[in-house]
């Protein structure tokens, strides 16, 4: 067995439940769950929500090289409670997971770092800002400038960000509705960061810029229990539009999304409202998956093929998924990210 896995098995309360992908199906008693109405505050929200059992910061950058070719990064601090609260030193019952990827034309390098919480190897504060698992380090104002550093075995990668627009709030008002029993989560984006910086990688080092998008997220939860995954899409279009999307998938797949005009206007999707199609699958690095969408949103007036950069972007952590940059044709060109987990 390997020695991470048998970590996650000692460690990582997802990994005792079969209910939902990754146990985000099972049931939440004792931790505090999302009420609509509740108003989020910033910049606490920022910080961690201990008295919920699963939360993430999460980043993703589609990024242009000084040499030409398309670029995309990945850095995720995950953050999963045994028990609500938080407590010093190695009583803490938090539990961090940190991944970070880089993906290119022709090649998907990612890393994993795991850490027990109340010993400061990681953590989050809320002011000012700052996410960090050992070295890597996610920190700044969400609504200013930030800084970005991450390294694994084949990469190492440094990014200034600057913010050029709101947080948006998903769903009503970051009340995020999952499924058809009500599952749901807290949920905002920053979607509208500037970057610039380098990525090192096996071929030497290339000087980068493009777009990232933060995306925040806590429950405890999230997904109903016969809710085996999602396929989810965030888009920056050339219009300077974003949209958010994802398919849970399930018993009766559940869509939800929200249409981000250029000046962070923020419009709900119901469910119905997308319309995601598989249109080609690969099996690369990992299991077969669609790697070619066609997307819809008819009171949008949006239908456009997703294509993947590069169809390996397999990430080979503890619980594998997908995650990788994509493009943009049909009705509008662009640029996002797709992640697509519970694929076996």
């Amino acid at each position: 067995m390997k020695i991470r896995a048998l970590l996650l098995l000692l460690l990582w309360p997802w990994a005792v439940s079969a209910q939902g992908f990754a146990g985000l199906g099972t049931a939440a008693e004792g931790f505090a769950v999302p009420e609509r109405g509740v108003e989020l505050h910033f910049p606490a929200d920022h910080g961690a929500h201990p008295d919920f059992r699963i939360e993430w910061w999460y980043l993703t950058a589609t990024l242009d090289g000084a040499d030409g070719r398309d670029y995309g990064l990945q850095w995720t601090l995950f953050r999963s409670a045994l028990k609500p609260g938080e407590q010093e030193g190695w009583q803490s019952p938090q539990i961090w997971m940190g991944h970070a990827a880089v993906t290119t034309p022709d090649a998907h390098y990612d890393t994993e770092r795991l850490s027990r919480g109340g010993i400061g190897q990681a953590g989050v504060a809320a002011s000012p800002f700052r996410a960090w698992i050992d070295e890597w380090e996610m920190s700044g104002d969400p609504l200013g400038a930030m800084r970005l550093t991450a390294a694994g075995p084949d990469f190492v990668y440094r990014l200034d960000m600057q913010a050029k627009g709101p947080l948006v709030l998903h769903g009503d008002r970051g009340y995020s509705v999952k499924s058809q029993a009500g599952q749901a989560s807290y949920y905002y984006s920053q979607p509208f960061l500037h970057v610039s910086g380098t990525l090192d990688l096996p071929e030497g080092p290339v000087a980068v810029t493009g777009s990232a998008w933060i995306d925040r997220e806590w429950s405890s939860q999230p997904l109903s229990d016969d809710q085996t995954g999602w396929d989810w899409f965030s888009l920056v279009l050339d219009d300077n539009t974003r949209v958010m999307a994802f398919r849970l998938r399930g018993s009766e797949d559940f869509t939800s999304g929200t249409w981000i005009a250029p000046d962070g206007t923020a419009t709900p999707l119901a469910n119905g409202a997308i319309r995601t199609t598989p249109v080609r699958r690969a099996a690369e690095n990992g299991p077969e998956v669609p790697v070619e969408w066609h997307l819809e949103i008819p009171s949008r007036g949006l239908d456009v093929q997703v294509s993947a950069l590069y169809a390996g972007a397999w990430m080979d952590t503890s619980f594998p998924y997908w995650e990788g940059p994509v493009t943009v044709t049909g009705s509008h060109a662009g640029r996002g990210y797709l992640e697509m987990t519970g694929y076996r």
